[in-house]
């Protein structure tokens, strides 16, 4: 029954958003109420799980988004993601632009969350699209390969190293087979896929002049904008902040975060944190892309508003998504598949990607998925032997498949990308299950030769 009911909400959603034309976030909350109630949940239930999936969701990304988006429209309006994307298209040439992309995504995922990848990400790739004359989707679809390939498979990311925690995996192990994994994912669903969807989604390979999540990219001298070493230090200092942390981890507490930190641990902690990385960036763009440039306040403050007007839509509609998530493991539609595959017959690394992919396709949230895999084939790997890596890389390759509707992700993507429904389920929901069916097939060779 939950099935047959979660079914039946995605193509009510469906229909609202692709027939009736109905705003998304609306669409979202009526399909929750809805789907709620037919799962059989207490109605006096519904509002506080839809509460919960919102609050939960955007609790973080409020400041990580907002502070995000300032930043990269205070870099782009001083004339600094102009300046990247110049000196990237004269570094590598535009038959490499590719390549470059996915060697900076691929880095800058290790040390950031999707979500802070893609908000810092976006305006550069978009400018370097633009300056090259090439569609956004081109870059993109290897930019956003990249960043999703290091969340599922690569610590210190929350969902893989919660995985490899809970099942015992060796953190060092994890990140080191997590990149022999992660990369023929991501040249797949990145360089190899961008080709097959110019073919299948021919209408989204448009050189777009604009954005609506960015707004419109001016145009500037070069002699007129900001160096470099100032503009890429301006994007890529919450990723540095990030990383910092993540090293001193690795070097002084065996690859983990102290639960507790006091004196420079506690210090390290806090500028690793997303919230405060983003914030001292914030301060830093705000110097460096405006003071140190001769801007005034006034300039500054409309540069700020102007990216926050730009994002607010976007915020809802991620909110609607995790409602929907929130109504969805509330209702019970967890547990439904937890029963339904804990008797099945199959070899245990199969097993975790497949209970995963339901997970995933049910729910929507990565973590989630991941997390209740493990707990289900936790008994099965050590009564088998399994390597408890490479089980939690299947779990990992298992909980990126098939994003839609449900997902948060899903919806950050179709925004940013300006595509619709349509679209976003073709090119978006398509390369994530490349990444996670390329992922169990490398996890198999593995197992030939790790045990």
């Amino acid at each position: 029954m939950p099935f047959i009911v979660l079914v039946l909400g995605i193509l009510l959603l469906l229909f609202l958003i692709i027939k009736c034309k109905l705003n998304t976030f609306i669409s979202l909350i009526v399909t929750s109420v809805l789907v709620a109630l037919g799962l059989g949940m207490n109605p006096a239930d519904i509002v506080t799980s839809i509460k919960n999936g919102i609050g939960g969701s955007l609790g973080e990304l409020v400041i990580v988004f907002g502070f995000g988006a300032m930043i990269g429209r205070l870099v782009s309006d001083a004339g600094g993601s102009y300046r990247i994307a110049r000196t990237l298209i004269s570094w590598f040439g535009k038959r490499k632009l590719q390549f470059a992309i996915v060697v900076a995504s691929f880095i800058i995922g290790m040390s950031l969350f999707f979500e802070v990848g893609l908000v810092l990400l976006t305006p550069i790739v978009f400018a370097v699209a633009l300056e090259a004359d090439v569609p956004f989707v081109y870059l993109g679809i290897p930019m956003a390969a990249a960043l999703s390939a290091t969340q599922g498979f690569l610590p210190p990311q929350p969902a893989p190293t919660a995985v490899a925690s809970a099942l015992g995996a060796n953190i060092g192990q994890m990140l080191l087979l997590g990149v022999i994994v992660a990369i023929p994912g991501v040249i797949v669903a990145g360089p190899i896929f961008t080709k097959l969807a110019k073919k299948f989604a021919p209408e989204t390979f448009v050189v777009k002049k604009s954005l609506p999540a960015f707004g419109e990219i001016k145009e500037y001298d070069l002699k007129d904008t900001p160096s470099f070493g100032i503009a890429a230090f301006t994007s890529l200092l919450p990723v540095i902040l990030m990383a910092i942390a993540t090293i001193y981890d690795m070097v002084f507490n065996g690859g983990k975060a102290q639960p507790n930190p006091h004196g420079f641990d506690a210090f390290i902690t806090m500028i690793g944190n997303p919230v405060i990385a983003m914030i001292i960036t914030l301060l830093f763009a705000i110097w460096s892309m405006g003071f140190h440039r001769g801007k005034k306040m006034e300039d500054i403050t409309n540069t700020v508003t102007e990216a926050i007007k730009s994002i607010a839509m976007l915020l809802m509609v991620i909110g609607g998504g995790s409602a929907f998530k929130q109504i969805l493991i509330d209702g019970g539609v967890g547990k439904a598949v937890q029963d339904m595959m804990s008797h099945a017959n199959l070899s245990p690394i199969i097993l975790g990607w497949l209970i995963a992919v339901i997970l995933r396709v049910s729910l929507g949230s990565a973590t989630v998925a991941g997390m209740t895999a493990a707990g289900l084939v936790t008994p099965l790997m050590h009564s088998l032997s399994v390597n408890p890596v490479l089980m939690a890389l299947a779990i990992g390759a298992g909980s990126l498949a098939a994003s839609h509707v449900n997902d948060a992700g899903f919806w950050m993507f179709k925004e940013y990308f300006d595509l619709d429904v349509k679209q976003t389920l073709k090119i978006w929901t398509t390369l994530e299950t490349l990444i996670s069916v390329i992922g169990l097939l490398m996890v198999l060779i593995l197992s030939i030769f790790v045990h």
